[in-house]
């Protein structure tokens, strides 16, 4: 049995055992992680994702972060004398060892999902709301402080975010790579709960692309994924 998955921008066709080298990964050494964008489960009954197969994940361990070969650039200009450079770059990668295809239940296996090192790590995401709970419970101590001195009046921001928890929207800075400023180009958008980023489909990916120039940072950042799992709650 195989499977072909999706990540770094780019396909794999892997089986159990196979070792892998990915574009790097937020994960040490050692640990586990699963990968749900898969697009076809290959066998004795192939399985062609629409474009992704439901339910399915394919679990690797991540064995070491490498880097690749050498690539070399050199420039030389004609007509200019001595006007030549020479560049060298290696990319990092993530080596990692297949252990397991999942056909049904990658969406409740609870392991850790694989995301890119420029994205938000799992661990910040789940973290996120925490952070974010402190200025909810110090919105009552500033309207205390209101009351005793009328001076305060100015700092009325608890109750603006208050009358946004109460209209539905979800905290979109919460996403990998979005700030106060990209969260408001998507609410301009119509843009406001995890629930609706995490239905897009791929039309709706390449629109939201050309309209907001994302240049394709949806699909690298993993946003359908993180949103799928802010929803549950």
């Amino acid at each position: 049995m195989f499977a072909v998955l999706k990540t770094g921008g780019k396909q794999y066709k892997v089986s159990s055992g196979d070792m892998l080298r990915v574009e790097k990964l937020a994960a040490d050494a050692g640990e586990k992680v699963q990968f749900n964008e898969i697009l076809m489960l290959g066998g004795d009954k192939p399985v062609v994702g629409a474009p992704l197969v439901d339910g399915a994940a394919v679990q690797a361990e991540v064995v070491d972060q490498i880097k690749g070969d050498k690539v070399i650039h050199f420039v030389k200009r004609r007509r200019k004398h001595g006007s030549q450079r020479t560049k060298g770059h290696r990319q990092q990668l993530t080596l990692l060892r297949v252990t397991d295809i999942l056909e049904k239940g990658g969406d409740k296996s609870g392991v850790k999902a694989a995301m890119g090192a420029g994205s938000v790590s799992a661990a910040a995401v789940s973290t996120a709301p925490a952070q974010k709970a402190e200025p909810k419970k110090a919105a009552p101590k500033k309207a205390e402080a209101q009351a005793e001195a009328p001076k305060a009046e100015p700092k009325k921001a608890a109750p603006k975010k208050a009358a946004k928890a109460d209209a539905g929207a979800d905290d979109l800075k919460q996403l990998s790579g979005v700030g106060p400023a990209l969260e408001k180009k998507l609410l301009e958008a119509g843009v406001t709960t995890f629930a609706q980023i995490a239905a897009w489909t791929e039309a709706d990916v390449a629109a939201m692309d050309e309209k907001l120039s994302f240049k394709g940072r949806i699909e690298r950042e993993g946003w359908i994924e993180q949103a799928k799992e802010l929803a549950k709650g």
